[in-house]
């Protein structure tokens, strides 16, 4: 969505409109860029400082990120809400929900400090090491007082782009990147007075970072001329049972797709580390990798779904329909060219993060897969944010369980530990990365299937 916005009544070309989500996804890329470069500085300095370090983030991160991105999915799917109520010139209207969602806010920050507050039941039961259990859990124990601050951004991240205004999250996520390199290389490695902590140094690093971003967003919220006419800043209402529960309604299928989609990640993780710490090593730098490609995929399905809300709301069904596809488009030609990249240049890559040839030979074994992998999860996840445009929700989740876990996670597991189907044992993190490429491809063309059926049924106008 533009930052000016459109009129309903001037419909843009089809250059413009592209213009449009490709301006719009690309303000979301280079801060989301920012974001996975938090990422891809704890693998760096992680790998710098142990193996074993190392290892205890590849597990931590993914049991934190799943419940990170499980609740952010849940508030992320309020998106084509208030870029619905700004189509449709319902301005007044915006504020009152965006407080309405704090309510649903604070409920999965309960659920989220809980569930990283006792990894235990889950460490215990995917095999993970005792040894590299204690480094695991005093990373999550940093990272449940960051998630608060994280998934309170995220709302206001998601207000913005809603509005056609990503540019100032952007701008704060590009800011923060400044602050979370050096703090986490000092709280990992130590020095001037501080004790090397490791893994956990990270953590303390993000949860500083965390902190700094929400009080630059309230600042934002308070100061900005442009939220006045959305009325953000008045007395808390109480809870709207009936505007709650459509929140929840699209929502919860909405964070529990993400959920399916980012736990198998998870259990991936948790297993690969039975295998020991250097396939756990090179799996983190090809799941680090995965995550940054991601971020197009991404930064694209946020501006379609936010152009597509936006044309719905207008009352322009048809070009609702165009934003769709053209969103679409563009997705499939990125993912093949960063694919073949990716395959082209895995052992360059992998080298960037580590020095050591065992990890290095795993990784770049890895990278392949991922590039493969990438293609459908780059069409499945632009898909997915439109879907939820239409508000399909359900149907999402329930193709995510079938393919993803049943498919792609057990299938991988039972390849990698017992054989599958005739074919021998493959004792390689490559077993979970080959099984979860094509269940995502095929999640990709169910996916494509539902937007033909419901775009099949808008009327032109």
């Amino acid at each position: 969505m533009p930052e000016t916005g459109a009129s309903p009544l001037l419909p843009p070309s089809r250059a413009a409109e592209l213009r449009t989500i490709g301006s719009h996804a690309g303000v979301v890329l280079v801060g989301q860029l920012a974001v996975m470069a938090f990422g891809v500085t704890d693998t760096v300095v992680a790998g710098r400082y142990s193996e074993t370090a190392l290892a205890a983030l590849a597990v931590g991160t993914a049991v934190y990120i799943s419940v990170y991105v499980g609740l952010m999915g849940i508030l992320q799917a309020l998106l084509p809400v208030w870029a619905e109520l700004h189509g449709s010139r319902r301005n007044a209207a915006v504020g009152p929900s965006v407080r309405q969602s704090l309510y649903l806010c604070a409920a999965t920050i309960v659920v989220g400090m809980v569930a990283l507050l006792s990894p235990g039941p889950l460490l215990n039961a995917a095999g993970v090491p005792a040894e590299l259990q204690v480094e695991v859990r005093r990373y999550l124990a940093v990272l449940a007082w960051a998630l608060p601050p994280a998934l309170l951004f995220r709302l206001y991240s998601t207000l913005n782009q809603s509005l056609g205004k990503p540019r100032l999250v952007s701008a704060l996520q590009i800011g923060s990147l400044g602050l979370k390199i050096p703090l986490s290389v000092w709280f990992t490695f130590g020095g001037a007075g501080l004790p090397a902590q490791g893994a956990a140094g990270c953590a303390w690093a993000t949860l500083v970072v965390n902190y700094a971003l929400l009080g630059f967003a309230l600042w934002l919220l308070l100061t900005q001329g442009f939220y006045r006419p959305y009325a953000l800043w008045r007395r808390m209402e109480r809870p709207d049972w009936p505007q709650l529960g459509a929140f929840l309604r699209l929502g919860i299928p909405a964070g529990l797709a993400v959920l399916v989609e980012v736990s198998s990640f998870t259990f991936m993780a948790l297993f690969i580390s039975r295998m020991g710490t250097t396939a756990a090593a090179g799996h983190q730098i090809a799941s680090n990798m995965a995550a940054v490609l991601y971020m197009v995929p991404l930064s694209l399905g946020i501006a379609t779904s936010a152009r597509t809300s936006y044309w719905l709301g207008a009352g322009q069904p048809g070009l609702a329909r165009r934003a769709t596809w053209l969103g679409l488009g563009s997705t499939m030609a990125l993912a093949a060219v960063m694919a073949t990249a990716l395959a082209l240049l895995a052992r360059p890559i992998a080298a960037l993060y580590v020095s050591q040839p065992a990890i290095i030979a795993v990784a770049a074994g890895l990278l392949v897969w991922v590039a493969l992998y990438h293609l459908g999860d780059a069409v499945q996840a632009v898909s997915l944010f439109v879907l939820r445009s239409y508000r399909i929700t359900l149907s999402p989740l329930l193709i995510y369980g079938v393919f993803l876990w049943g498919l792609g996670l057990t299938g991988g597991y039972r390849w990698a530990f017992h054989g599958l189907g005739g074919v021998p044992r493959w004792a390689d993190p490559g077993a979970f990365w080959l099984a979860s490429a094509g269940s995502l491809g095929l999640v990709a063309l169910l996916f494509l299937a539902l937007l033909v059926r419901v775009t099949r049924r808008l009327p032109a106008r």
